[in-house]
């Protein structure tokens, strides 16, 4: 993995480019298999608060609740352990929290990429505080090899290796989230 800094120069500032590694009709045929496992699960709720964590998921979010067959209620939490830097802080903090209460609630968490595990561990003992009847989360993306927190998504769009990846919803410095695929960040020589 990269490091935040490359011979002392901003790595946002050096050329890349970026290799597809899922497209576009992968992750939409992905998602509508996942939306039927979801509706399965809570096929007894007669309403399933999702909750996105801002800010990489929101693509993801806005493709799964459109597949999903049951009445939704959509929130979004603010979460952050990145910044700019392609390396976790570890250090979660909750820049922005939930506008409704989730007590006695079904509760499906959305998260882009699972990578340390420190996200969504915090996540889900915040939320587990706040009693909700049931909670369940699924991840875009899933990068086991990088764990340091016993965690896991309830169910996972795809299990990728040790790469900085970004697009659908995922960026690098706050760029390429546009990108309608998930693609690995190469960073090319300079003279």
């Amino acid at each position: 993995m990269l490091g935040a800094k490359n011979q002392g120069q901003d790595v946002t500032m050096q050329p890349y480019v970026i290799d597809e590694m899922i497209s576009a009709k992968a992750i939409a045929a992905r998602i509508e298999a996942l939306a039927q496992e979801i509706a399965a699960e809570y096929s007894d709720t007669d309403k399933l608060v999702v909750v996105g964590l801002l800010r990489g998921s929101f693509v993801f979010i806005a493709d799964l609740v459109r597949e999903l067959s049951l009445p939704v209620e959509v929130d979004f939490l603010e979460v952050s352990s990145y910044g700019d830097a392609m390396e976790s802080s570890r250090e979660v903090r909750v820049l922005k929290d939930l506008r409704s209460g989730i007590e006695g609630r079904d509760v499906l968490v959305v998260e882009d990429i699972v990578d340390t595990g420190f996200t969504l561990s915090h996540v889900i003992k915040m939320l587990q505080n706040r009693t909700p009847h049931k909670l369940r989360t699924i991840a875009l993306l899933d990068k086991p090899s990088r764990r340091e927190v016993d965690v896991r998504a309830d169910w996972t769009g795809f299990e990728i290796p040790d790469e900085f990846v970004v697009g659908y919803g995922i960026d690098f410095a706050q760029r390429n989230r546009n990108l309608p695929f998930i693609g690995k960040v190469r960073f090319t020589e300079t003279d």
